[in-house]
């Protein structure tokens, strides 16, 4: 209704503004047949219209409340991931640490290790050094008394061809193969 009057000023307005500059005056009558006519048509397209447009903004309100609460519920599901995200980013200076303290505990076993096994290995060569030496030593000495015993014979040799005739000589020989071969 207040529609009607307002369209019903809107027209009269106008009319006014005209009668007052000295043209005819209005068909008051006619006017009012457009005004009723006005209403018809507002009221025809009211009954048929009006149904769809409530239903159009009915379901464009329920469009809109739809789209806000899936906003609302992806707004909650970014700062649950945002929550995860920083959780894991504080978390990330424990975790580098922990690979940090990790990786120092397998260098020290490995620096161990090594040095254990340096260590084996050069027990392993000095033992195998002595042994060499030892061996070596042997060797010298045998060599030495080889070369001592070798001197002593030729100087005893000389000593006695100096002093032995050659008839002692042979009795000497005679002498020690029956010892030998006797005893």
């Amino acid at each position: 209704m207040p529609l009607v009057l307002f369209f019903a000023v809107l027209t009269a307005l106008p009319m006014e503004a005209l009668a007052s500059e000295g043209h005819d005056a209005p068909r008051w009558g006619d006017f009012g047949w457009r005004v009723i006519n006005l209403i018809i048509f507002a009221a025809i397209l009211w009954h048929f219209i009006g149904g769809l447009a409530k239903r159009f903004f009915k379901g464009r309100r329920e469009t809109i409340k739809n789209s806000l609460d899936e906003l609302d519920a992806r707004r909650t599901r970014a700062k649950e991931q945002l929550a995860t995200v920083e959780q894991r980013i504080a978390n990330l200076d424990a975790e580098r640490e922990s690979i940090l303290s990790e990786s120092r505990k397998q260098a020290e076993d490995m620096k161990r290790g090594i040095i254990a096994e340096a260590q084996r290995q050069a027990a392993q060569i000095v033992e195998q050094a002595r042994l060499t030496a030892e061996s070596e030593g042997r060797a010298i000495i045998a060599e030495v008394r080889a070369t001592i015993a070798d001197e002593i014979v030729d100087a005893a040799e000389r000593v006695l061809s100096n002093k032995l005739t050659p008839d002692q000589h042979d009795r000497l020989i005679t002498n020690s193969l029956n010892k030998v071969v006797l005893h």
